[in-house]
């Protein structure tokens, strides 16, 4: 198997190690492999990948969207370093309102499953970041949603201080007001 799957301590947030193989011509390693996927409890369809370009002490998020295209996600970076963050926001749910919070970088060769009813976000610790994500529903901007990053409710430990934001994101609310529908559904062993 390419994959070693970890459960993180919300276990529905799972931190998956791929193989590399290096030699002197470079690196190869599979990214998503549905079979061994779906071989770990992780059944999702992904429809759309997505990436972005961020500099040193850029924080984006903490993002999601609503039903009915609402988002499981697969995070990788293909450049660089970030701190990513998945926030359960499951009303009902054990977990609500907790986080977890890996270092992701190009060299590690993890990734972080994050599946819906979490709201997702990063901030970048290298000089710059390629992130990559597939996501399970297509971007819908009218279910486009998020908590305020340094919501006190939710004492996200970010590694940097002062990050730079984008305005949209410095205007998002706590979590308590967020407009979030989601529903904590315990699942069947």
């Amino acid at each position: 198997m390419a994959f070693k799957f970890l459960r993180l301590d919300i276990p529905d947030v799972v931190l998956i190690e791929a193989q590399a193989f290096e030699d002197q011509r470079g690196l190869f390693m599979e990214s998503y492999k549905r079979s061994d996927f779906s071989a770990n409890g992780i059944h999702d369809i992904f429809v759309q990948d997505n990436y972005s370009h961020s500099l040193r002490r850029v924080l984006r998020g903490l993002h999601y969207q609503k039903h009915p295209k609402d988002q499981a996600k697969l995070v990788t970076v293909l450049r660089g370093e970030i701190f990513d963050v998945a926030v359960d926001i499951r009303r009902g749910s054990p977990t609500y309102a907790r986080w977890v919070g890996q270092v992701l970088s190009a060299e590690d060769c993890r990734l972080l499953y994050i599946p819906v009813g979490f709201a997702h976000g990063f901030c970048v610790l290298s000089e710059a970041a390629d992130v990559l994500y597939k996501v399970t529903a297509e971007y819908a901007p009218e279910l486009d949603r998020g908590v305020i990053w340094n919501d006190p409710e939710l004492g996200i430990r970010w590694p940097i201080n002062d990050p730079t934001v984008s305005p949209k994101d410095a205007e998002l609310p706590p979590l308590h007001l967020a407009d979030n529908d989601f529903l904590y559904q315990r699942r069947s062993p």
